[in-house]
């Protein structure tokens, strides 16, 4: 089958779209897009649930990390003051582990913009079509009723002015038949009219989807980069309540970036798998949907010198009925005129129409010829399999580092949280002289701290 114009599936659509598929029994499934059979719907949700998995693993290593951290760590000797060893170490990897999931951000906002294109590209490509054929409607349903309306006034008025010539009655007649015949075979040059599927409502559900999907992405974004942000402040600060409660939004963050890693996965294998060999798919669909005969779906899908032309005798046949008509006319403004004056208005005004008629028999020859349509078929595969199947492939990789800056923050927070030093009024009864100068003027530096509570001067 030919590919459309300026499309070639791309090598990561021929890479994902040899990778093995399987269905719950692990039963190898073909990558053949069907999205119909419920083993190749199997074989995505198991693509998904790989991510589930990962999400799994992550949480019990960060719980057995955290786990091993507390209860396993060796006791500090009291009043120790000398931070554990490998402090900074712990505290610098969980700040660059935070600018690594800032540049995920950056090539999750690049990714999403790009599916964003491609899906827009999809939908322009939808509207341009739809455009061709309402247009083509339109031209079909003018001419029929402009030629109707020719039939039944100047037509018979003329009739009526040459009826004490047979002959000339005659020739009115003939061409009376032949404009009945060119809006007859112009009625079946409306192929889309009454079809139930329409290109336009695709359009805008396409777009409709696509603007809460992107809405979606961007708050995905915009929370982890707070997330990111906040506690980078909290650790330049050292303000314990905000790495706790960024602790508990990394965790929720964390469980979002796997889920989203997941669908980008199913979507992206099941994109490639359809790019690989679009046509017949939707050769396929397109005539489940709309009905219409494979021989014109095929006519404007392939665009090939094997595919003929299926409105090319409605076209040859209607482009003679108005060369014989044409003729008919100048025949008898020749010969009834000089005889019959008042033929000559609906001579005139046949004349006229019949020009109309062929310059829109024109425009049809053009907007019934395949490649219009066959051009925005390209546009939107293009849209779909590369623009948006490469923005696919950004948002998982963004997904991929999110998800390991997070796990890597995750198990580096409540280490950097336990070397912060103590921010509470206890601290001034370590008995040091640097607390003295905060003491109340008149009280003895030697004299009990009654004003603290629960402290205790420490002997000398």
């Amino acid at each position: 089958m030919g590919a459309p114009p300026g499309y070639r599936p791309s090598a990561w659509v021929h890479l994902l779209h040899q990778l093995p598929r399987a269905d719950f029994q692990l039963r190898p499934v073909p990558s053949g897009f069907a999205p119909q059979e419920q083993e190749y719907q199997q074989a995505l949700l198991l693509v998904a649930a790989l991510a589930g998995l990962g999400l799994g693993l992550s949480l019990i290593f960060i719980a057995v990390y955290l786990i091993r951290f507390c209860c396993c760590r060796p006791p500090e000797p009291p009043g120790s003051k000398t931070p554990s060893p490998g402090g900074g170490c712990v505290t610098w990897s969980c700040i660059v582990a935070l600018l690594a999931g800032c540049i995920g951000i950056g090539i999750g906002f690049y990714g999403n913009s790009e599916t964003s294109d491609g899906v827009s590209q999809l939908s322009s490509a939808l509207l341009h079509a739809n455009h061709t054929l309402s247009a083509i409607d339109h031209l079909v349903l003018e001419t029929v009723e402009r030629l109707g309306e020719a039939v039944r006034t100047e037509l018979t008025t003329l009739e009526e002015v040459l009826e004490p010539r047979t002959e000339l009655v005659a020739a009115a007649r003939g061409a009376r038949r032949q404009a009945e015949a060119v809006a007859q075979q112009l009625q079946g040059l409306a192929f889309w009219q009454g079809v139930p599927l329409s290109p336009l409502q695709v359009a805008e559900d396409v777009s409709f989807v696509e603007e809460y999907r992107w809405l979606a992405y961007v708050l995905l974004l915009l929370l982890e980069l707070l997330v990111c942000l906040f506690t980078l402040l909290g650790l330049a600060k050292q303000s314990k309540w905000l790495v706790i409660v960024m602790t508990v939004m990394s965790l929720l963050v964390l469980v979002l970036s796997w889920g989203s890693m997941g669908l980008e996965a199913a979507t992206a294998v099941g994109l490639s798998d359809f790019c690989s060999n679009p046509d017949p798919y939707v050769l396929n669909l397109t005539q489940e949907e709309t009905g219409l005969s494979s021989d014109i779906l095929s006519y404007y899908f392939l665009c090939n010198q094997a595919v003929s032309n299926p409105f090319q005798q409605r076209l040859t046949l209607s482009q003679r009925a108005l060369a014989n008509i044409h003729s008919q006319l100048l025949g008898l403004e020749r010969e009834a005129v000089p005889q019959f004056p008042s033929a000559q208005k609906p001579l005139l005004s046949l004349e006229e129409t019949l020009n109309v008629t062929e310059g829109n028999f024109h425009q049809l020859v053009a907007l019934l010829h395949c490649r219009g349509l066959h051009k925005d078929y390209g546009a939107a595969l293009r849209g779909l399999c590369e623009d948006a199947l490469e923005g696919l492939l950004f948002l998982l990789l963004f997904s991929l580092l999110s998800a390991g800056a997070l796990a890597t923050a995750l198990c580096s927070l409540p280490r950097a949280w336990a070397l912060f030093p103590p921010r509470n009024p206890s601290a001034l009864c370590s008995g040091s002289r640097l607390s003295e100068p905060l003491l109340p003027a008149g009280l003895d530096p030697g004299s009990p701290l009654r004003s603290f509570p629960g402290c205790r001067r420490r002997p000398h």
